[in-house]
């Protein structure tokens, strides 16, 4: 049987990183919120700008695994990169729409059924889902029945964006699906390259087609683009993989869930924008749920081959 990995303790250091992640990736849905900007054009600029930093990076010390990707046996992972592009275009199409539909908190507890669904493809390509992870996704699905019912009563606004919020749960799941198949031979920033190109350039077309507005923002709404590229696009997942040398990774994926409540805190005191009372057992629910699945299906990676369900799977960080 194999065991963890030995980690030395938690230090201070640590301990601020994975602070200093959970507040990057909360700030996220507020800063979409609080954009006066398409939140398809918003989505757009935050891919392209994060393409911009790490690009060239990537294509002058990766060139020759850029080349290998167009010839050969190289072309399905190629393939799994695109596609996850494409996966991740819906994702953002999706979820970042419903954090200007639907209240901050819902978006992001609703957009945070990424493992659940995670859980459900695994379940569909023949794996077998421990008992765990099943009641971790009732737990889950009850909640989430119990938060968008909430706000059906408030609102037809609310409610569509919580149905878009779980939509982009469901595409991060299939985002993380392909990426799983491209990464197990290529290398992350060749994968996020190709990952950020494709689904920059989807949302592009999407904007010329629909007649989506892309520049002339305020500076206010400039600098809310800038700092989602700078918080949950890149600080936030490097701070979380600067972690895992102390901590596992299943930990990251149940505090990636405190990104909810965060992101509802910034919300409340930034925008003046709380929860629905009516809305926040389900929310509760709804991310306890997750929490078992995460940890549930962990626990089966570790007792057993095949896995139900990718060991310590993360939720995509918004």
């Amino acid at each position: 049987m194999s065991h963890p990995p030995h980690r030395p303790p938690l230090d201070a250091l640590t301990v601020g990183a994975l602070a200093l992640a959970v507040t990057a990736v909360s700030s996220s849905a507020p800063l979409v919120a609080f954009a006066a900007a398409p939140a398809l054009a918003i989505a757009f600029w935050r891919n392209v700008l994060s393409l911009a930093v790490l690009g060239p990076v990537s294509l002058t010390r990766r060139r020759a695994e850029f080349r290998a990707l167009t010839v050969g046996a190289g072309r399905r992972e190629g393939l799994y990169c695109v596609l996850s592009g494409v996966a991740l275009a819906a994702h953002f199409a999706t979820w970042m729409p419903s954090a200007q539909l639907t209240s901050v908190a819902a978006a992001t507890a609703l957009g945070a059924t990424q493992p659940v669904w995670q859980g459900l493809i695994a379940r569909w390509q023949g794996r077998r889902l421990p008992t765990a992870v099943w009641a971790g996704i009732a737990v889950a699905v009850l909640g989430a029945v119990l938060a968008t019912g909430a706000d059906f009563g408030v609102s037809g606004r609310a409610f569509a964006g919580d149905l878009l919020a779980v939509a982009g749960g469901m595409f991060a799941a299939v985002y993380t699906a392909f990426g799983e198949r491209a990464r197990a031979s290529i290398s992350t920033t060749t994968y996020t390259t190709i990952c950020y190109g494709v689904c920059g350039a989807i949302l592009l077309v999407v904007c010329l087609l629909g007649g989506v507005r892309l520049h002339g923002y305020d500076g206010g709404t400039w600098l809310a683009i800038l700092g989602l590229v700078a918080g949950a696009q890149l600080l936030g997942h490097s701070m979380f993989n600067y972690a895992l040398h102390r901590v596992s990774a299943t930990t990251i994926s149940v505090l990636i869930l405190l990104e909810a409540p965060g992101a509802a805190l910034i919300a409340g005191v930034w925008l003046g924008q709380f929860p629905r009372p009516l809305a926040l057992p389900g929310l509760a629910l709804l991310l306890a749920g997750v929490a078992v699945v995460i940890l549930g299906g962990a626990r089966a990676g570790r007792r057993t081959e095949p896995v139900a369900v990718p060991a310590d799977p993360a939720p995509l960080t918004d």
